[in-house]
């Protein structure tokens, strides 16, 4: 997992509140079960007409949000199902980081295991940053937890120190599982000789 530290970056100023997770990726396009693929689809609904060609009145395809790297969303983002498709579509459109008043608990979760940082902040400090994005860049330090922009705006956020040090560093729960490999081996090699039995062996 790439790791997150710094990001300044275009930000879609979405602001729509209680977007569930189908209008994020629709449930006809859940068959795939690799993260790539599914950028395309996201926001389908929104985006596209209904002859499938895009709809140029809408948000995402203007050209000056095309691929942004942060969106901002309103209250209750990623609500609806638990599907981790929707942070796998947004990851595979360049989403990076989301800001928003307020998330689905699981939605939140599946955002950070695949390296979306999701920033909660109130309602007013959404609001400014919903009105800055139309006209310049978004800064998102996670090390010192704040949002800023050219305008001197300043927005501390909170986050939970273990998704703050994954996403720091890139670690995945594989990434994690890995940092132990001397100690998984070590204790392998002490139960082969303790209790050969699990190892297929007589005792």
């Amino acid at each position: 997992m790439q790791a997150f530290q710094l990001l300044t970056g275009t930000a879609i100023p979405f602001g729509q509140r209680n977007v569930d997770t189908d209008v994020i990726i629709p449930a006809r396009h859940l068959k795939s079960i690799t993260r790539s693929g599914l950028g395309k689809w996201a926001f389908e609904t929104i985006r596209l007409r209904e002859d499938g060609t895009e709809n140029p009145d809408a948000l995402f395809n203007q050209e000056r949000y095309r691929g942004a790297p942060i969106l901002i969303a309103g209250d209750n983002f990623g609500c609806g199902s638990s599907r981790e498709h929707a942070a796998w579509a947004l990851g595979d459109m360049g989403v990076k980081a989301i800001i928003a008043p307020s998330y689905s608990d699981i939605f939140s979760g599946n955002a950070f295991k695949n390296g979306i940082l999701a920033v909660v902040l109130p309602q007013e400090a959404v609001d400014r940053l919903l009105d800055v994005a139309k006209e310049t860049e978004i800064t998102i330090d996670l090390e010192n937890q704040v949002v800023t922009t050219p305008f001197q705006d300043r927005f501390p956020f909170e986050i939970d120190p273990f998704r703050k040090h994954c996403l720091l560093n890139g670690l995945d729960e594989i990434g994690i599982t890995l940092q132990m490999a001397d100690k998984i081996t070590a204790y392998e090699a002490t139960q082969k000789t303790g209790k050969p039995w699990l190892a297929g062996k007589a005792a």
